[in-house]
């Protein structure tokens, strides 16, 4: 069966060989928790679809106009053969509830490294931001250095942000963008930073400003999420 969970996923757990991420657009707050509940409802009233699908859960957008989809699978192939049998089911029952969501398409992800939670830290997130981070096509190779300069600056931050709990940076499947899905402790926390000295994440040092302007890198896309539903197998 299919069980609701108020736990955020755990983006490092090494049995996910497949995360993908993919973005919904509703236009209201009042829409927005429509659909939630469309979902669950539909999800809820059905058997797990599949063995592989190891977790899906559902943000609503700090824009009051989205929904951010996060599913972890075990394998493409599994996600595949859902698509194929038990997918538009869902769909259809989800669109006759709220007619008119257009989905913004699917992206397929690796994981390739996190800032991890420090031990014994148990707070749960408040607020998720998602960052989008483009490359040039001829920089698609230097998207893990990239991220590796990020972790190492954030390891080597002089006062760091004690309202980041964690940051888990996935490459793109097409090879052309880095996501960055954080955790923070709240709004507030993540303004905070914000407004901190320097330009954005990340303190006025040699190493923050390495990761602004690498080279190849065209540019950022960040959005803000809370956490609205979790869904796995009972």
């Amino acid at each position: 069966m299919t069980r609701r969970t108020d736990s955020h996923p755990d983006l490092t757990r090494p049995d996910v060989g497949a995360p993908f991420f993919s973005t919904w657009r509703v236009d209201t707050p009042d829409r927005q928790r429509a659909t939630v509940a469309a979902i669950a409802h539909t999800w809820e009233r059905r058997e797990w679809p599949a063995p592989g699908l190891l977790a899906y859960h559902v943000y609503t957008g700090g824009d009051g106009a989205t929904l951010l989809h996060h599913s972890q699978w075990t394998a493409e192939q599994a996600y595949e053969a859902f698509a194929r049998t038990r997918r538009q089911e869902r769909v259809d029952e989800i669109d006759t509830a709220v007619p008119g969501i257009r989905r913004q398409g699917l992206d397929r992800y690796r994981h390739y490294r996190s800032h991890t939670r420090a031990a014994g830290d148990t707070r749960v997130p408040g607020l998720v931001v998602t960052v989008r981070i483009d490359f040039e096509p001829d920089a698609r190779g230097r998207r893990r250095d990239w991220t590796d300069t990020v972790l190492t600056a954030l390891t080597e931050e002089p006062d760091g942000h004690d309202g980041l709990i964690a940051a888990h940076f996935h490459l793109s499947g097409d090879g052309g963008h880095v996501l960055n899905y954080a955790e923070w402790e709240s709004d507030q926390a993540y303004d905070a930073a914000l407004a901190a000295p320097g330009a954005g994440i990340g303190a006025p040092t040699p190493l923050w400003e390495r990761v602004r302007t690498y080279p190849g890198v065209k540019g950022f896309t960040g959005s803000r999420y809370e956490h609205a539903l979790g869904l796995v197998p009972e």
